[in-house]
């Protein structure tokens, strides 16, 4: 295991840019190169120099700053957003494979019926009803990723029923729910972490495609999508504003994917034997 981790390129780039990503945000509530929120009419659309090193934006906001403090949107709606759905998809996963027959059935098919709504159409109903904003971009990115999870869940959970040591326990007289948290759980826990890198992705992706039809993070809270939603007008003028969080956003998602796809190889025993 040793050898492999210290010579999978792909896992410590993905690794590498996800620490960034991290490091961004935290470094963004203690400092910033300048104001993300103030806005200065005077020192709009000024290149990149020393005071400002990414510019700064129509309305005189220090760029990098926004850049920084634009992480935060994103990994606080990638984590919540999977946090639900890896929460309650689990556990429909593990009571349909546990189950079977007509539970396993309507929960399948629930989880079809959800697959109808995607994240973006899902946020659209949300605020027609309740108004744009950060917590209903949440809960539908969290909703879509439910049967992700709960259709991955069962799939490899029902893996596992079949497997021998399985039997024998539930010949053994163990109960359903304790082959369940012993048995089960633990064997499918690393396809369940590498789903939700990969999920953490598609949910940085969502946020940032719902901010920039201006439906998630409002302002004055930066967001990469309103940024890029902001700079398309100003394309010809300062095509930067839109190179800055573009460039943000393909990195974070390409560090997650390529961490997911590294820790996937990693943790499968099968895939390690062919390489």
């Amino acid at each position: 295991m040793s050898v492999r981790l210290s010579s999978h390129r792909s896992f410590w780039l993905g690794a590498v840019l996800t620490a960034l990503l991290i490091a961004c945000a935290l470094l963004s509530f203690a400092w910033t190169p300048g104001s993300a929120y103030e806005m200065n009419m005077d020192a709009a659309l000024q290149p990149p120099g020393s005071r400002h090193w990414l510019g700064t934006d129509a309305f005189g906001r220090d760029v990098a700053s926004q850049i920084l403090v634009g992480a935060r949107a994103s990994i606080a709606v990638g984590l919540i957003a999977v946090g639900i759905g890896l929460t309650a998809g689990l556990a429909l996963g593990l009571l349909a494979s546990a189950r079977r027959g007509w539970t396993e059935e309507i929960i399948m098919r629930l989880a079809d019926f959800t697959f109808a709504f995607p994240a973006l159409l899902s946020a659209i109903m949300l605020t027609a009803v309740f108004g744009a904003g950060m917590v209903n971009a949440i809960i539908a990115i969290g909703i879509f990723n439910i049967p992700t999870f709960a259709r991955i869940t069962r799939a490899s959970a029902n893996a596992i029923w079949a497997r021998d040591y399985v039997t024998a326990a539930r010949a053994c007289g163990k109960s359903r729910t304790a082959i369940t948290l012993q048995h089960v759980l633990p064997n499918i826990a690393s396809v369940l972490i590498v789903q939700a890198t990969i999920q953490f992705a598609l949910a940085i992706l969502a946020e940032a495609a719902l901010s920039y039809l201006g439906l998630g993070t409002q302002p004055p809270q930066p967001s990469w999508g309103r940024m890029l939603s902001e700079a398309q007008t100003l394309m010809f003028q300062a095509p930067l504003l839109a190179i800055w969080p573009g460039l943000a956003i393909a990195l974070s998602v390409l560090g997650l994917n390529l961490l997911g796809d590294g820790l996937r190889d990693l943790l499968d025993p099968r895939l390690a034997r062919t390489r």
